[in-house]
């Protein structure tokens, strides 16, 4: 059978609708990164008969800017007007965010499970988005997104979703992770209350529905904690090191807005579909893989490699 067969063509409605609701959805992103530079706010404040302005955090830190002068006047009113009009843009955008769901919905747009983009959500809410990539099946949404079309379901079975835990920044993340006062287990329990690990893999949570999330890691090297559990908390995961851990973290990195099927949006950090379709054939190959793994391997490594060529050239020619 051609690969061809495995795409399926959107209707150019539904590519209307995802050119413009992802337009929407980078442009709350870009708001909302720019008002993380405003949080917080600026007082002034009169000590022993001098007046300050200070700089306030949201954490209640305090940071003396300087005394009163037209400078540090300037300072505080284009702080303040900078900060609120970026609040009122994403005030507006978020209003938007939440037509285009709508839109989606109606127009059918999404298909990606809705605990994969709610897992997602979770993730980049509380800052630790950069230090997990999805791998495994659950990338194909991202380049059939990209692509403006479907792969066939036969290609895309599958009940779990792996997130590949960077370890080369794990301080960032478990000081990121604390400051929420999550655990990871926790943040994925908001999403779905059913998710339990399953006792005899630790790196597996389950929900009622039988959704998998499994955390893994690259192999040990030296400085990397092994085993190493999520969180200081006694029920999180422990990620499992996986054989081709390293060659997925030095693989380019691909971010694509993927949609559920609820119309809810979310970016999809993952790899280059080139160096997924590459990973894929290794797999493939290698002695002692399970055959129906293998198989399917193989199959996605042709697909996303066909994907590329037929519907993302410019993605093949950055490769070279």
């Amino acid at each position: 059978m051609p690969f061809s067969q495995y795409f399926l063509k959107i209707t150019e409605s539904q590519s209307r609708q995802y050119i413009d609701a992802e337009t929407v959805f980078l442009a709350l992103r870009d708001a909302i990164s720019k008002a993380a530079e405003v949080r917080g706010s600026m007082i002034w404040r009169e000590l022993r008969g001098v007046r300050y302005l200070i700089r306030t955090s949201t954490s209640s830190a305090q940071k003396t800017i300087g005394e009163f002068s037209p400078e540090t006047q300037k300072i505080y009113d284009d702080f303040m007007a900078r900060k609120a009009s970026l609040t009122a843009r994403v005030s507006g955008l978020k209003e938007q965010i939440r037509l285009q769901q709508r839109l989606n919905r109606a127009q059918r747009v999404g298909r990606t499970p809705n605990v994969v983009v709610n897992i997602l959500n979770a993730l980049e809410k509380v800052g630790v988005a950069e230090h997990f990539l999805v791998v495994g099946t659950h990338a194909i949404y991202a380049y059939e997104a990209a692509a403006g079309l479907r792969v066939a379901e036969g290609a895309m079975a599958t009940r779990d979703i792996d997130l590949l835990f960077d370890t080369r920044k794990r301080l960032a993340f478990f000081t990121a992770l604390k400051n929420g006062e999550h655990s990871l287990l926790g943040l994925v329990r908001k999403i779905d209350p059913s998710f339990e690990l399953v006792p005899d893999q630790l790196y597996t949570a389950r929900n009622q529905d039988g959704f998998e999330i499994d955390i893994i890691r690259r192999p040990a090297v030296a400085g990397d904690p092994h085993p190493l559990r999520m969180s200081e908390d006694d029920e999180d995961f422990w990620a499992m090191q996986v054989s081709m851990g390293n060659t997925l973290l030095s693989s380019r990195l691909f971010n694509q807005m993927v949609v559920a099927t609820s119309g809810e949006m979310a970016m999809m950090r993952t790899i280059h579909p080139l160096d997924f379709s590459r990973i894929k054939l290794a797999l493939s190959e290698q002695s002692g893989r399970d055959p129906n793994k293998s198989g399917k391997d193989l199959l996605q490594s042709k697909l996303i490699s066909a994907l590329v060529y037929e519907y993302l050239p410019h993605l093949e020619d950055m490769s070279h």
